[in-house]
């Protein structure tokens, strides 16, 4: 199954993209909080997590401008190096990753 495929499976196929950031954004919170209790290696995950919180809150809320998602997602593509430090590489990857989620999501309707 496609990346796409599962971004828009869902029991209700009349999730609006807010839902979905809402959805993403609980996901992301609940595992992030786990990750932060562990402790220990687990904190590479929180700070994989923490990063994506604030993007699906604005998504959530309706503020996601997708040309300037665009152009944080290539800044960020680009800054991502082997040269980072664990926690930076957790971080940028998690950037990444949510507003390429959000981009495909508003795009691919």
């Amino acid at each position: 199954m496609k990346l796409y495929d599962l971004l828009f499976e869902s029991k209700d196929k009349t999730d609006t993209f807010e839902t979905f950031a809402n959805t993403r954004e609980a996901g992301a919170e609940k595992i992030s909080d786990n990750a932060k209790k562990k402790g220990g290696l687990a904190l590479l995950t929180w700070h994989h997590f923490k990063v994506k919180l604030p993007y699906y809150k604005k998504a959530a809320a309706g503020k996601f401008d997708l040309e300037e998602a665009k152009k944080e997602y290539d800044a960020t593509y680009k800054k991502i190096s082997i040269s980072m430090t664990q926690i930076e590489f957790q971080r940028e990857v998690g950037r990444l990753e949510v507003l390429g989620e959000l981009i495909i999501r508003e795009t691919k309707k």
